[in-house]
């Protein structure tokens, strides 16, 4: 049988050395709204994201509108924050294929594949992604290897903050949920892949870290954001303990 996707990786920033390894860090799943993350650093580097707030993008009929947050004027917190999907798209798209692929390319970004298309390689597409090759995207962004403008390292972590723990790491993620298609006639709630990954500084310390799991539990809850609670009830005690 293929390896269950359920996998944590996380290496410290500046040396890479491994500090936890659990499950199959090899195996590659869509990276979803993870890719977020990428699409707000090229974006800030090509200048269509300008700072927090703009652009301010209006929603037109015909955009991906899942979730009624999404049916809204969406500037780049927002995006962030509620994982909107037609914006990511319009970045993209604004950028083109080739743009795309280039800097997929140079963040050596999983599989690189776009044959999904510019706007929807990476939702339950040819772009696939590993916890291991997450990690790695991830300590390039912190140490800031990736020969993009400074300012768009700066806004994408700005964007990507999220509370600090109760220990006092400040922790910067992105989730990511993708529901598989179900065979039909299947009897069993459809699984969904849920990732959680980011990093988290403390004292001039970085850990990176990237989870990834196959979730058959809660049909009614994104697969993502369940994982970001569960993980991030964990993770100070993980840090402490690293």
């Amino acid at each position: 049988p293929p390896a269950r996707p359920d996998s944590t990786r996380m290496p410290d920033a500046a040396s890479g050395g491994r500090l936890v390894e659990e499950g199959d860090c090899d195996v590659r799943a869509t990276p979803a709204s993870t890719f977020n993350i990428a699409v707000s650093l090229l974006g800030y580097d090509a200048g269509i994201l300008v700072d927090a707030h703009t652009p301010a993008l209006p929603f037109k009929p015909g955009y991906a509108d899942w979730l009624p947050a999404w049916r809204a004027t969406t500037d780049p917190t927002s995006w962030i924050r509620n994982s909107t999907v037609w914006y990511a798209q319009q970045v993209t798209s604004r950028l083109g294929l080739d743009g795309l692929q280039s800097y997929l390319q140079r963040f050596d970004y999983g599989n690189r594949d776009l044959s999904g298309g510019v706007t929807d390689a990476w939702i339950g597409s040819s772009l696939q992604i590993s916890a291991r090759e997450q990690a790695a995207f991830l300590r390039k962004i912190v140490k800031r290897e990736l020969g993009l403008h400074p300012h768009a390292y700066d806004m994408t972590e700005t964007l990507l903050r999220l509370p600090a723990l109760p220990n006092g790491w400040d922790v910067y993620a992105k989730t990511g949920t993708a529901v598989l298609d179900q065979p039909k006639g299947a009897q069993d709630p459809p699984r969904s892949y849920g990732w959680f990954v980011g990093w988290a500084r403390k004292d001039g310390r970085t850990i990176v870290f990237a989870r990834l799991t196959l979730d058959r539990q809660h049909p009614e809850r994104a697969a993502g954001p369940l994982l970001k609670e569960a993980f991030l009830r964990e993770l100070p005690s993980r840090l402490d303990a690293l």
